[in-house]
């Protein structure tokens, strides 16, 4: 069995509607599903991917009105690592961000900044054979968007006791400073950094777990392998969407094996993918319940599509 990279990055936002600007206005994705956090069906749970909401490239918030901010410390990822093409998307994306009001500090290959909590980021060159997994956007050329997930890097205090977890059970292969996940149709690399002298604090503008890829036809077999490697997993979730289990790695960062599919499609046709509030059936009851509760968010998608 071989995870397929990245499925999923979870972060924590407290505002929304800066949230929706900052990722489908400035970094161009698209918001593929407005639903709300099955665990705490008050708040929202914002999906923003490719033009398809394929895995790889879903970046999904759940939305705390009001929470502090955060920081990043040991046992949490601090940087999300996306994939571009080329040296010249360097270049655009490091004046896009800055007519934005965003700084942006370029290093050889890769170029790094923070969204408007902090949340790291970094654009890196990537000669890979993966599909790149691309949004539109009016004013990102095609060759110069976002290509989806690379890595992420996490603090830890000490990471040689990951190694087994991650080689032994989880099938990761080291690959430069970390260890890569690499399936038949994609891979995704994960990497650690010292941790800093802070204490880490869960907040807005951090990451909640980080998840990876499974068919669905291996899912149960990895919750089986977690176990057997003394790991103590969830039982399997159905998110609707997708299913899930999730454990924490022995560094301390929350880990989820997710399926790919059944997908965003299931409850929407592709063409109008998070325009409204999607609700799985198993919450489609609370409608009139959590609906009135939750902001209405403006999308600037809506200003350039064709309905």
């Amino acid at each position: 069995m071989k995870l397929e990279g990245i499925h999923h990055i979870t972060a924590i936002t407290a505002d929304a509607q800066h949230n929706v600007d900052f990722y489908a206005g400035v970094l161009g994705l698209r918001l593929v599903k407005k639903t709300v956090n099955q665990d705490a069906t008050s708040v929202y749970h914002l999906f923003y991917a490719d033009e398809r909401g394929d895995p790889g490239s879903d970046i999904t918030f759940f939305e705390f009105p009001g929470a502090r901010r955060g920081r990043a410390g040991a046992g949490m990822v601090h940087r999300i690592v996306w994939r571009v093409a080329a040296a010249e998307a360097l270049d655009f994306w490091s004046d896009r961000l800055r007519q934005a009001g965003y700084e942006a500090e370029r290093d050889g290959q890769s170029l790094r900044f923070e969204d408007f909590e902090g949340l790291g980021h970094e654009l890196l060159v990537v000669r890979t054979d993966d599909d790149p997994l691309i949004a539109n956007h009016p004013e990102i050329p095609a060759e110069l968007a976002l290509q989806g997930f690379h890595a992420v890097r996490a603090y830890a205090e000490d990471p040689a006791q990951s190694r087994a977890l991650l080689e032994d059970t989880l099938g990761f292969a080291p690959h430069g400073d970390g260890w890569e996940a690499r399936g038949e149709i994609r891979g995704g690399l994960y990497a650690y950094d010292p941790s800093p002298p802070q204490r880490g604090l869960q907040g807005a503008g951090t990451v909640h777990h980080v998840a990876w890829a499974s068919t669905p036809a291996e899912h149960e077999s990895w919750r089986e392998r977690v176990v057997s490697a003394g790991a103590h997993p969830t039982p399997v979730i159905d998110r609707f969407y997708f299913r899930s289990i999730y454990f924490r790695e022995p560094s301390g960062v929350l880990f989820e094996i997710a399926t790919i599919g059944p997908g965003f499609t299931i409850d929407e046709p592709l063409e109008h993918l998070g325009e409204k509030l999607s609700l799985p059936p198993a919450f489609e009851h609370l409608r009139d319940q959590v609906e009135p509760t939750l902001t209405p968010l403006e999308n600037p998608r809506e200003s350039w599509t064709t309905r």
